[in-house]
């Protein structure tokens, strides 16, 4: 991704934040009164508002130099999402087993790790990019493999990559567990602040939003 700066926004403000995922129906009323409801995007895309995590002086001053770093809007940057950041539950434990993402044929090293949401036909499976170094564990046909010596992890991508001597034979179920940040910009290019009593600062909206 252009201008993206691999650092993450301040994580104990952004449990405080507000959000999520956003899609973009279009919604057409026929003449017999029924509705034409078509997805204009493929993938959702999610919004938060971190104005609502502040809580001292101390948390205004850090995203507030954190926002002159990025250049306002210019640079996205790494968003630990309050509500959904990793392979499970946000209050489960991550394993190996949390998600399905390939099936070997002997010849491909490389998997991209997702979450899907849902089952059966209306599962929606969410490619995970920008997962947090040290989360990921992967298991081939259930039998867990050793990161450095049987594969890497492309902390931006997101993707698995298989050393030669471990790829996964024809017909291997490949699963993963992980944590995951979600890349964002500021959605503004001004900050308006206020101290509200000692010790205490605001700042009304601070709003971010997904780059894909």
């Amino acid at each position: 991704m252009d201008s993206f700066h691999d650092v993450r926004f301040p994580v104990r403000i952004a449990f405080g934040a507000t959000g999520g995922p956003v899609r973009r129906n279009e919604i057409v009323q026929l003449t017999s009164g029924a509705e034409k409801r078509n997805a204009r995007t493929s993938q959702s895309r999610r919004q938060y508002d971190a104005g609502t995590g502040i809580r001292s002086v101390e948390d205004l001053y850090q995203v507030m130099e954190f926002f002159e770093a990025r250049r306002g809007s210019l640079h996205a940057f790494r968003f630990r999402d309050p509500f959904d950041m990793k392979s499970c539950t946000p209050i489960g434990t991550v394993s190996p087993s949390d998600q399905k993402i390939g099936t070997g044929d002997g010849e491909t090293s490389r998997f991209q790790i997702s979450k899907t949401y849902g089952t059966g036909a209306d599962a929606y499976r969410r490619l995970i990019k920008y997962p947090v170094a040290g989360t990921v564990v992967v298991a081939v046909d259930d039998e867990e493999r050793a990161l450095a010596e049987d594969f890497s992890v492309d902390p931006i991508s997101g993707e698995i990559v298989f050393l030669p001597d471990a790829i996964p034979g024809e017909g291997a179920v490949i699963t993963a567990g992980f944590e995951f940040d979600v890349a964002v910009r500021f959605d503004t290019d001004q900050l308006s602040a206020s101290i509200t009593s000692f010790q205490a600062g605001h700042i009304p909206t601070i709003p971010l939003i997904e780059v894909l």
